[in-house]
């Protein structure tokens, strides 16, 4: 029997800095039935602080502890190693990464959507990091991402050229993999099988939550794209967030 729900955010709940329709008062039943829910994100162009804000502006009532991002699950796994990463991030994280920015002797390589930092110089310094040796750690290794009505690349094609350049395998800490979920649920205390996941990305949300061990509904909203659901035939469907909820919760 499903127990907990966890959500992803942009495209699932809003898109830009606009509630989906729906979204609002799904949330607000699923807090009325007391479901334990965690907001999961791989998004790295902004802390948690700011994402709380940012929906919280939105008009959804939610913890900050409630959001559970890919770039803090990769600040503890940094700190927990005693790494001395080269942070090649978005300046929108670089509150949350304060400490660990411009080290000495870096031996590490910390990579989410930089975005405009995307330029040779950066990669290349990573590139040589990586070639002496150094991990490559990811907040993720989403392909593209939805706003302002379009497709955008994300950091999953950038992740890509550097193992293939540098001849190594990145450590994803973010979705989907199996590793952030297990996280995840730790942090709600619940396990795979009680849980269901509902994304708008049929590999970072649906196949890789479905690997994890739980149950996934992909929503057509965000990054969906017709066609989506045959890549996994096994999961739910459902319009968005609110026909989600109201068919599965």
């Amino acid at each position: 029997m499903l127990q907990a729900v966890l959500l992803d955010i942009s495209g699932v709940l809003h898109v830009d800095d606009q509630p989906l329709p729906g979204a609002l008062q799904a949330m607000r039943l699923l807090q009325a039935r007391g479901v334990p829910l965690r907001l999961i994100t791989n998004t790295s162009r902004q802390g948690r602080t700011a994402l709380h804000r940012q929906l919280t502006a939105m008009g959804f009532a939610v913890d900050p502890e409630q959001i559970f991002t890919a770039p803090r699950a990769v600040l503890r796994h940094v700190r927990a190693q005693g790494l001395r990463p080269y942070c090649l991030i978005h300046p929108g994280l670089e509150e949350e990464f304060a400490d660990l920015l411009d080290l000495p002797d870096p031996n590490a390589v910390v990579l989410g959507d930089a975005e405009l930092r995307f330029d040779y110089a950066h990669l290349d310094r990573a590139f040589q990091l990586l070639v002496d040796g150094a991990p490559l750690i990811c907040m993720g290794d989403n392909r593209y991402f939805r706003s302002q009505g379009a497709l955008h690349l994300d950091a999953g094609p950038f992740v890509r050229a550097l193992e293939y350049a540098a001849g190594t395998s990145a450590l994803v800490l973010g979705k989907p993999s199996s590793a952030f979920f297990a996280s995840v649920l730790d942090d709600l205390g619940t396990s795979a099988a009680a849980t269901l996941m509902i994304g708008d990305d049929v590999v970072a949300d649906v196949l890789g939550a479905q690997q994890a061990g739980l149950t996934a509904c992909l929503v057509r909203t965000g990054k969906y794209r017709a066609g989506d659901e045959a890549r996994a035939p096994s999961a739910w469907v459902a319009a968005d967030l609110a026909e989600a909820v109201k068919q599965y919760c």
